[in-house]
């Protein structure tokens, strides 16, 4: 699993991210990896995944807070699978802490 650092024209779809991994992270969009791109806000974050028959899409935007991000311009981090899962629920997931929790029900 790699992010991509900085931020990312969240108007693209597969195609145009996967694009982007080929041409300026240098890796194969279509090896199985998953790749995550983040938006100038923050609040949303783009997954694409090859999975041998077909290219897939997954967005989520958070509510509340951003997604925790590494501070450089370019290229890639290796994320594990238990990181990227923090990094989706709006976890720091290099220092697993709730970025934001509701203070109350209603």
């Amino acid at each position: 699993m790699w992010i991509a650092m900085g931020h990312t024209d969240m108007r693209k779809g597969m195609q145009g991210l996967a694009l982007l991994v080929q041409q300026h992270l240098h890796r194969d969009p279509h090896a199985g990896d998953l790749f995550v791109f983040r938006g100038r806000l923050g609040s949303l974050v783009k997954i694409i995944w090859h999975d041998g028959l077909g290219m897939s899409l997954y967005a989520k935007r958070l509510e509340k807070g951003r997604f925790i991000w590494p501070s450089a311009n370019d290229g890639v981090v290796s994320l594990s699978a238990s990181q990227l899962a923090c990094l989706l629920d709006g976890i720091d997931w290099r220092n697993p802490q709730y970025s934001w929790r509701p203070t109350s029900a209603g």
